[in-house]
């Protein structure tokens, strides 16, 4: 089967080199990159994490754009037919794919892998980031905070997931935007409600916003609620994305992405510079959920301390109590960067190390040396635990990880007994949780704790 589609408004143009660049070649890593991320917005709704599972079943799918004298086209070529009705392709989707287009080739041309690596100052990485967003129209002026970042698993039981969308629906009321990882389970509930909410409060300008990474989006597909899609081009630029554009964070149950996540902004919250900063984090979930609650915060406590618990707002069970909570907490956002200048749509002002900026390679080399000891700066720590989450995810779910634990074995963290042991205890609660992979999948750790 093929597919011609002309660009819909708001494409930008492209030239013909770099029509030349997105052209299928064997050799080609940037068009199987495109070829893969295409793969996925195509594929949107199939219940699965398993990132070589669309590749396998659609392995003969290709994408190319064909220039023409007044533009171009995009040729799909066996593409996934859930993408279609009668024959049509979905807008949304479409819109998805064009995003894919337009990120794909930015940061390929504007911030080439060996660029990336090798920088070295943390406001360098900050600009690009914000170029990226800008690029993607994500940075629009705003007269009023109100993007509200949501984080937690793609793998969570049902009524957690209709928590999602009841918090979701409380801040849509209250006229609140959201930003999530894009994918299913905590990243589309959120949406869904606030989607229910805007249509009730006659609000056509609602914001969806996902953001995501190459290795991620095959295993994590955009959800169809996501109006506004930016790729970035690692884990890293996701999640300075997530806290520069955001107002607020709430973060419903998850598994090692989720706590990933938690490390990060409690890491970056945790430096002398940011005392002053107003960023809500909020974590809620339905009153099932508790044990989890009660997992992180034990480890967060034993791992950066009380300071670190006391940056945290645990709301259980309580959706209309979080939307307000957040809803309030939004003029003190506002006022904070009124009075420091700093603008409404990109926390310029928010110190992030370069340990939390850098890209980090989850190879077992790099996952073995990682230093696990209690005896280091707080800041630090975190930016270590952190990227031992990240590697765990990348083992779980992206391909290059999954790949490289059938090939070379489970990623082996060592550190103090202390800290080892309350990891090894908080990752079997989540694997018992079923919070690694989606229903149906039966989980084999990536990961062997020395304790």
């Amino acid at each position: 089967m093929r597919i011609l589609l002309s660009p819909l408004s708001g494409m930008n143009l492209l030239s013909q080199h770099e029509v030349e660049q997105l052209k299928q070649s064997s050799n080609s890593n940037l068009y199987n990159l495109f070829r893969n991320c295409a793969l996925a917005v195509l594929n949107v709704g199939t219940e699965s994490d398993d990132s070589t599972a669309a590749q396998a079943k659609y392995k003969d799918f290709e994408i190319n754009l064909l220039s023409r004298e007044r533009g171009i086209k995009i040729e799909l070529v066996n593409p996934p037919t859930s993408a279609f009705v009668d024959g049509k392709i979905i807008v949304g989707i479409q819109e998805h794919l064009q995003a894919v287009i337009r990120d794909i080739l930015y940061n390929a041309n504007r911030y080439p892998n060996e660029r990336l690596a090798e920088l070295a100052s943390g406001a360098i990485i900050t600009n690009e980031v914000f170029e990226m967003l800008r690029n993607a129209n994500v940075v629009s002026p705003t007269d009023h905070p109100n993007l509200v970042v949501c984080w937690g698993g793609h793998s969570i039981k049902d009524h957690e997931y209709q928590y999602t969308k009841e918090v979701g629906y409380q801040l849509g009321l209250r006229k609140l935007d959201i930003c999530t990882g894009c994918g299913p389970g905590a990243m589309k509930g959120p949406m869904k409600g606030a989607a229910l909410a805007h249509a009730k409060q006659r609000i056509d300008s609602g914001r969806y916003l996902g953001l995501t990474e190459p290795s991620i989006i095959a295993a994590e597909a955009p959800n169809p609620i996501v109006n506004e899609l930016v790729i970035l081009p690692d884990i890293e630029k996701r999640l300075e994305a997530f806290v520069r554009v955001g107002h607020a964070i709430i973060i419903f149950p998850g598994g090692a992405g989720t706590a990933e996540e938690l490390l990060y902004i409690l890491g970056i919250m945790l430096h002398p510079d940011n005392k002053k900063q107003v960023l809500p984090i909020v974590l809620t979930g339905p009153k099932e959920s508790i044990s989890y609650f009660e997992e992180i915060a034990n480890f967060i406590e034993l791992t950066l301390g009380q300071e670190a618990l006391d940056l945290i707002k645990i709301i259980p069970d309580d959706p209309k109590q979080v939307a307000r909570y957040i809803s309030e907490k939004m003029e003190d956002v506002r006022v904070y960067r009124k009075e420091n200048g700093d603008a409404y749509q990109f926390n310029w002002t928010l110190k992030i190390d370069q340990g939390f900026q850098q890209s980090f390679n989850p190879s077992h080399e790099n996952m073995a040396s990682l230093d696990l000891h209690i005896n280091q700066d707080k800041k630090e720590l975190a930016a270590n635990l952190r990227r031992a989450f990240s590697g765990i995810v990348a083992g779980n779910i992206k391909e290059d990880g999954v790949r490289s634990v059938k090939e070379h074995g489970q990623f082996i963290l060592d550190g103090d007994a202390e800290l080892m042991l309350a990891m090894d205890k908080l990752l079997e609660a989540f694997v018992q949780q079923g919070r690694m992979k989606l229903p149906g999948a039966k989980y084999e750790p990536c990961y062997k704790i020395v304790t």
